[in-house]
């Protein structure tokens, strides 16, 4: 079996996870900081640092947010997190640093295959299933017969931006204007300032308002996995994010999904995703190696 190594890199808003992969082991995992308001620019050269870290690779894989096209591994669009970043040519500018081989996929689909080949999608014997992650929004992959499903422009599974609420004025009644980790903790900490992140919410659930409060986003959660699940019926519905490690959580929408989808439906299996912030760098190894093969 020909050996393989491939740097790794998985890009967001707050820090770049890097790692090789090699024969199935994650070496020399990092992670730095990325400064990503400072932009696009700023954020390409932090990249081409962290990889000339590394030595000896065959091929580069690199996850990172933003809309891509990752035909051309351009990023077709990026929102305000990294200002600039829409346009840029990530693969063309990789391969002519260091002249392998270079794949760039969305962080959500890269996370999705990772959890496909290697984590909590191998559960899916059709090869079908949705991977949803919750934290400042919400992201969406769709695997079908074990391969991204990627839309007409790249952009599919933006589960997000599916419209939970009525009236949507300026984009409000988005699902992740409701149900994202991050609507949950300023939720929570109107209640209780003390609290700072999404999983230390769950030490409070003796105090009645933030059990009613936990149990509300729940619902709103349920609405739009609800949404995705007629519109699918898969059998697999993998949840990522912090907040969906916590078994309160899982177990409740599990066990709550079946009164907000029709009978027919009720055979999906809601699970955690199992590869955390790693499922990135795990898939980018598959598409890499895949690109590369």
């Amino acid at each position: 079996m020909t050996r393989m190594r491939i740097v790794v890199v998985d890009i967001g808003g707050t820090s770049v996870k890097s790692g090789i992969i090699e024969n199935g082991v994650l070496l020399e995992r990092r992670e730095t900081p990325s400064d990503a308001l400072r932009g696009g620019e700023h954020l390409m050269q932090l990249v081409q640092g962290i990889i000339k870290s590394y030595s000896d690779f065959d091929a580069i894989g690199i996850s990172t947010a933003g809309q891509v096209d990752s035909d051309a591994g351009i990023i077709r669009y990026a929102n305000q997190n990294i200002p600039g970043y829409t346009g840029m040519r990530v693969r063309q500018m990789f391969q002519e640093v260091f002249g392998v081989p270079v794949s760039v996929e969305n962080d959500v689909n890269a996370a999705a295959m990772g959890e496909a080949i290697f984590g909590a999608g191998k559960r899916a014997k059709d090869g079908n299933f949705l991977c949803l992650t919750y934290g400042t929004g919400i992201g969406g992959a769709v695997i079908l017969d074990g391969k991204l499903f990627k839309g007409a422009t790249y952009s599919a599974g933006e589960f997000g931006h599916i419209i939970t609420r009525a009236g949507n004025v300026d984009r409000q009644g988005f699902y992740e204007n409701y149900a994202s980790t991050r609507v949950l903790l300023q939720a929570v900490q109107a209640i209780l300032s003390e609290v700072k992140t999404g999983t230390q919410i769950f030490g409070h659930l003796a105090h009645p308002v933030v059990k009613a409060t936990v149990d509300a986003w729940i619902d709103e959660v349920l609405y739009g996995l609800a949404s995705i699940i007629h519109v699918f019926n898969p059998s697999l519905v993998v949840l990522g994010g912090g907040i969906m490690e916590e078994v309160y959580v899982t177990e409740a929408l599990q066990t709550r999904i079946k009164t907000h989808i029709m009978p027919s439906f009720a055979d999906v299996v809601l699970c955690p995703a199992q590869l955390g912030n790693d499922a990135g760098l795990w898939g980018m190894a598959h598409i890499a190696s895949t690109a590369v093969l």
